[in-house]
């Protein structure tokens, strides 16, 4: 199945000469007599690498058939990270720097949908977004919160990110997955 230039928005996931690729910025521009130019930031879903391309509307690009799992994330032991397929219950194996980009959201018990391109996993996907406790965050010195102040915390997955003031250790806060900031805390 094909694509037209134009159906290359942002998360599509297209072949090219036998790999895959996400798109993971798009843009376009319409030139005269009807045709378009897209310019895309593509990510090869093979070895993580991202280039620039430019489809014109005469270009046809061959939709992935990337087949797409529920998996449980069970546990790692530093170098491998283990998941359960839901359906049949096969465990199976994934290298961390294969899914480098995600770790820092994963807890065990937590549900992904694990990608697969010719049989070979390309990647997880997580939720947009995630609820992760703060394991830490520094005080706020009084007088401080009257303005935009941000902080580091670090969440129960080790990660660190910016949060607001008034966020403190044992808040549970919503994380966005694709840009790894906060957005709000939980109730």
């Amino acid at each position: 199945m094909t694509l037209s230039n134009t159906e290359l928005k942002k998360g599509t996931i297209f072949q090219m000469d036998g790999v895959p690729y996400k798109v993971i910025d798009y843009s376009q521009k319409v030139v005269g007599r009807g045709g378009s130019i897209v310019n895309v930031k593509i990510k090869s879903l093979i070895d993580g690498k991202v280039m620039e391309k430019t489809v014109k509307s005469s270009e046809s690009i061959e939709r992935a058939e990337v087949n797409s799992l529920n998996v449980q994330y069970l546990y790692n032991d530093g170098t491998k990270f283990y998941f359960m397929n839901l359906d049949n219950y096969d465990q199976f194996e994934v290298l961390r720097e294969d899914i480098e980009e995600q770790v820092d959201y994963l807890k065990e018990g937590d549900k992904v949908t694990a990608q697969f391109f010719n049989d070979q996993l390309i990647g997880i996907e997580l939720p947009k977004t995630i609820a992760l406790e703060v394991t830490y965050a520094e005080s706020v010195v009084k007088g401080d919160t009257t303005s935009n102040v941000l902080k580091d915390a670090t969440l129960e997955t080790g990660k660190i990110i910016k949060v607001p003031a008034f966020v403190k250790t044992g808040d549970v806060i919503k994380i966005n997955t694709e840009t790894g900031t906060y957005l709000e805390r939980v109730k």
